[in-house]
């Protein structure tokens, strides 16, 4: 955690992106969050005879992405291809580069949860069944953590702070904490942050069936319900979203009169190593009383939460309860729009946070989605239609697998 505010004023977001399933682009992308529209739909990049799960959000089904030079994604995973695109589009709404920044005032800091698969994979099958010499030059790195901040590096001259998160779904949200860290200390002017992921290639899904919290079911409409009586896993999918983050008296000098909204408060934790401390919600509940905390905020102030919305009987009761000792059983609007697209891992949570952006500039509770019925049993308010009402701060909670928690405040500017 660290101060919001410096000589150079709160951290703020003045540019925003998203890529995922069923719309690209930050605008195009809210209109099918709040039409309530379902980018959840049977695999298609791959066979999935001999895999429990079939149901996926998928980016363009024909796995083509439109805009990439030819050239760069014959050196890129697709993960990093979704992060070039959205570092575009976050750039340009911006209007931010390396033009009339300082030398080394231009940083980066992603998130990943597992690199590029589909490239390692597609690589190690040449190997094996073709020998060394078939092997790419760029196997080397495409599919390091580190590989999307590296190529937004180098395309956008970016020569700042740069790094990479890697915490699952958490991750996301501290890429940003750490962006905003840099800002505040000085280190940066301006820094492209969040996350993206591609989980759908067979080795990839291969390894996130271990975890036993994918869902099995087959129909789009009903296969990911988080905190529904029937919740019985996540979806996968792919896509995330990119943020520009800067000071907001740097912003005003750049003359961005009206930023999206400030990070305000952050904090991660770590549940107990099995064995180790009893189980439950009491580290997520530290995450997000911390980060409250951090943003100078009381639970009475928080107006909309951002579920982190696992969709398992054990882990949406543990968010529940920590909701509730919190904000009071139903005290605050909760809701999860990844139920409509699916779950995106590291690219997951900034979307998540592009989303209750939007939320706090059109005064709006983007919903959960009208399959999910949520659980009496877990005293929340779980919003799944849109929902007007005035909004100024809103929370954003992300766990990831093995124990990460993160929470993140954003509040609306005035």
């Amino acid at each position: 955690m660290g101060d919001t505010t410096t000589a150079r004023g709160p951290v703020v977001v003045t540019g925003l992106s998203a890529i995922a399933p069923g719309g690209s682009g930050a605008e195009e992308f809210w209109r099918l969050v709040l039409d309530g529209g379902c980018g959840l739909g049977p695999v298609t990049h791959f066979g999935t005879d001999g895999f429990p799960v079939h149901v996926a959000g998928e980016v363009h089904a024909d796995g083509t992405l439109p805009g990439i030079d030819p050239r760069l994604a014959v050196q890129t995973d697709r993960w990093t291809q979704f992060a070039l695109l959205a570092g575009e589009e976050a750039l340009a709404d911006a209007r931010v580069g390396p033009e009339g920044t300082a030398p080394y005032g231009l940083g980066v800091i992603t998130a990943s949860s597992s690199g590029g698969n589909a490239f390692g994979q597609r690589e190690i099958q040449a190997l094996w069944s073709k020998g060394p010499r078939h092997v790419g030059p760029y196997q080397s790195i495409a599919w390091f953590y580190a590989a999307t901040t590296g190529q937004l590096s180098i395309r956008h001259g970016m020569r700042g702070p740069c790094h990479v998160a890697v915490a699952e779904q958490a991750g996301g949200l501290d890429a940003i904490a750490q962006a905003r860290r840099a800002v505040v200390t000085g280190d940066a002017e301006v820094v492209l942050t969040g996350g993206t992921e591609a989980p759908l290639s067979p080795y990839a899904l291969a390894c996130q069936t271990t975890s036993g919290r994918l869902s099995t079911g087959t129909d789009p409409e009903r296969a990911y319900t988080p905190f529904d009586a029937g919740a019985a896993g996540h979806v996968p999918g792919e896509g995330g979203a990119l943020l520009v983050v800067e000071s907001r008296d740097a912003a005003r000098r750049r003359g961005v009169d009206r930023p999206y909204g400030e990070i305000a408060g952050h904090a991660a934790t770590f549940d107990p190593a099995p064995g180790a401390g009893p189980a439950g919600h009491d580290s997520l509940r530290r995450a997000v009383e911390l980060a409250l905390a951090d943003a100078r905020v009381d639970a009475s102030d928080i107006d909309m939460v951002f579920a982190d919305a696992a969709a398992t009987p054990e882990l949406d009761r543990a968010e529940a309860a920590c909701l509730a000792e919190v904000f009071g059983a139903g005290g605050v609007p909760v809701t999860a729009p990844k139920a409509r697209y699916g779950r995106l891992y590291a690219g997951g949570a900034p979307l998540d946070v592009v989303t209750a952006l939007l939320a706090l500039r059109d005064q709006v509770i983007p919903p959960t989605g009208p399959h999910v019925r949520a659980d009496p049993a877990l005293g929340i308010d779980l919003v799944t239609r849109p929902r007007e009402t005035p909004l100024h701060t809103a929370l954003v909670i992300a766990r990831g697998y093995g124990g990460f928690n993160s929470a993140l405040v954003v509040r609306g500017l005035t």
